[in-house]
């Protein structure tokens, strides 16, 4: 089965997709993809996954001893009597 292609009728893009490719030591198929990417991500205000992870991580990070929150909120269960 053929692999699926992108026809870009534009000389302008694919020169410009020719260049980056060889500049960058990458496919012409790589560079349309990130380019796709970023465009999608900087158009829609979607974040790469990875940039959320570290925001997220660096507003909320707190350490916490998790056994001793768990020591401290631990109940006995008061079973049937038989």
């Amino acid at each position: 089965m053929a692999a699926p292609q992108l026809s870009v009728r534009s000389s302008k893009a694919k020169d410009l997709a020719h260049r980056l490719a060889r500049r960058e030591n990458r496919s012409i198929a790589e560079v349309v993809e990130r380019a796709l990417e970023a465009y999608e991500t900087r158009e829609t205000g979607r974040e790469p996954a990875a940039n959320f992870y570290r925001r997220v991580n660096t507003q909320t990070a707190t350490e916490i001893d998790l056994d001793q929150v768990i020591r401290e909120n631990r109940q006995l269960h008061q079973s049937l009597e038989l």
